[in-house]
């Protein structure tokens, strides 16, 4: 089938369903952009190309749909390395497009050239270049399939000559995955070991909003009657009116999460890579119980065991794997100390309401008084932890928060709670 490279290009963004872009248009792309209203695309313009890529993390993450963001060869691309590794650590899939310098001209230091693939090595799941017009839907097409399979961004660099050019192609089909459920003995293995737990706690991370797995555990916790903490800046990973929700772990996070967990014999990981910052002690608390059998679920087999030594690790889809896991229970699982449990995750939670209700202020560090003297200067002043109790009073239930990096933001992350997913866009752990 004969059509241009302009078209090529076109009907496979159609056929991934993707909608919107966002970024800065240069003379680099120009050729497809004319495309993009009667394809249904919408563009976004924006000021500055890092801009564009944060919006598109934000629409992918509330959405669940894929977007791409598009910028001008050299300057224009390089603006985009900070959004795009943002994305990267926030699981987001995304489509980089990434113009390049004319083949016949690349290596000859021309104008607005730069290694675009070099610069993006560390920074997308994956990366490919058009070499030929006529492969520039069967790339493209791959590259959108990494970025949907892999949950982060990937980056397709089209040398600008590419354009404009008659092909005779014929498109590729999308081929989509079913998603791995665990294997069979991993999940035996784990469905017995939370069955004979006396202190079973459930970890949801990232893997759990993604995967549409929080109906799944809320069940898996309410047949265990199990604490379920989530991790650093994923507030929304369970309900948060859910009695059995005690909050996040991490920096400036829930201290009834932390003493809950600090008691289980048996840890339920699900959907997290278990990364550093979400386990960091606080409140004077080293709270990691090392001793406990640590079962970790993650979509990704390389992230298992990365931070923690791990008794059963399991590669599967969150949602899968919860339900199977329940599935497999013992008729007697979360019997062993049900009431004990009951009560101490009420009690400690009303605690800890009451204690975060009167922290108005950080305490300074040994010799230092700069809270202090900033209290003294400025009496009038709402401390960060004010403004947070404020926010959270005044927002309605089903807001979606954006927060940004630092440590007014990041003491936030004992206030929020959701009682949906996709509804705390944090900043994540590039910052």
């Amino acid at each position: 089938m004969k059509m241009t490279t302009e078209e090529a290009f076109i009907k496979v963004l159609q056929k991934h369903g993707i909608e919107h872009a966002f970024g800065i248009i240069g003379s680099a792309f120009m050729p497809i952009s004319d495309y993009f209203p009667q394809a249904g695309i919408t563009f976004w313009d924006v000021a500055h190309e890092c801009n564009g890529g944060y919006m598109a993390d934000g629409f992918t993450r509330t959405t669940g749909k894929i977007s791409m963001i598009i910028g001008q060869n050299g300057p224009g691309i390089t603006n985009f390395v900070t959004c795009v590794k943002t994305a990267y650590w926030n699981h987001t899939p995304m489509l980089l497009i990434t113009p390049q310098a004319a083949n016949k001209s690349i290596g000859q230091g021309g104008f607005q050239e730069v290694e675009q693939m070099a610069a993006f090595k560390d920074m997308v799941a994956y990366q490919e270049e058009v070499r030929d017009p006529k492969r520039i839907a069967e790339v493209l097409n791959r590259v959108i399939t990494k970025a949907k399979r892999m949950s982060a961004p990937a980056q397709i660099n089209i040398p600008r000559d590419i354009w404009t050019q008659v092909v005779d192609i014929d498109l590729p089909e999308i081929i989509e995955f079913e998603l791995p459920a665990g294997g069979t003995d991993a999940i035996s293995s784990a469905a017995k070991i939370l069955s004979d737990a006396k202190f079973p706690v459930i970890l949801n991370g990232a893997g759990v909003i993604l995967g549409n797995a929080i109906p799944a555990s809320q069940t898996l916790a309410e047949r265990l009657d199990s604490p379920v903490c989530c991790n650093y800046q994923h507030n929304d990973a369970f309900p948060g009116s859910h009695p059995l929700f005690v909050g996040p772990l991490g920096y400036n996070g829930s201290k009834a999460a932390m003493e809950l967990i600090k008691q289980a014999d048996v840890v339920l990981a699900l959907g997290t890579r278990l990364n550093p910052f979400s386990t960091l002690p606080g409140y004077n608390l080293d709270y990691w119980p090392n001793e406990a059998k640590l079962i970790q679920v993650d979509i990704n087999p390389d992230r298992i065991g990365l931070t923690k030594p791990v008794t059963v690790g399991i590669v599967g889809d969150s949602k899968q794997v919860a339900e199977q896991i329940l599935s497999r229970l013992t008729d007697s699982a979360g019997d062993a100390g049900r009431d004990v449990r009951r009560k101490l995750i009420a009690d400690k939670k009303a605690v800890w309401a009451k204690t975060l209700a009167s922290m108005d202020f950080e305490e300074d560090d040994p010799g230092t008084t700069w809270n202090e003297r900033v209290r003294k200067r400025q009496p009038d002043h709402m401390s960060p932890r004010m403004v947070w109790r404020a926010i959270m009073a005044a927002l309605p239930k089903d807001a979606i928060i954006s927060s940004d990096i630092g440590n007014n933001c990041a003491i936030g992350n004992a206030y929020p709670t959701f009682e949906n997913g996709r509804k705390y866009l944090a900043p994540g752990l590039f910052g």
